[in-house]
């Protein structure tokens, strides 16, 4: 869905940049961002996004608490959430068990992230 609302959520500033690029560029999205745990709620909060590019090594707090906060949140249950993080792939399970979409590692090729952007955005 061209025009979509994506957060990014990463204390990475290269990579919020980086894929602030190609989710622009590549995929005609609008982006908000986010780099800390705490600042993600209130941003999902406040701006409603269509999907969140959620990175698990955060400041404030676990990437995978704030998936669980966003998922009991009845505002944002409904939300896309693909994890994409430099953590360890065994984080995978419980990322996904907790209501990820998809989970990638850094660096994530971009047109593999933006086909599963697309995919979770299909309504």
């Amino acid at each position: 869905m061209a025009g979509a609302k994506i957060l990014i959520v990463d204390d990475d500033r290269d990579t919020l940049l980086g894929l602030t690029l190609i989710l622009r560029k590549k995929g005609g999205y609008q982006v908000v961002a986010a780099s800390d745990a705490v600042q993600a709620m209130m941003v999902a909060i406040r701006e409603k996004p269509d999907l969140i590019v959620l990175d698990i090594g955060l400041p404030g707090g676990s990437g995978l608490q704030v998936l669980r906060n966003l998922k009991s949140n009845v505002a944002m249950t409904c939300t896309p959430v693909i994890i994409l993080t430099a953590r360890d792939a065994s984080l995978e399970g419980e990322a996904l068990r907790a209501g990820a979409d998809a989970f990638f590692q850094k660096p994530a090729d971009p047109d593999a992230l933006l086909g599963a952007v697309r995919s979770a955005l299909q309504w």
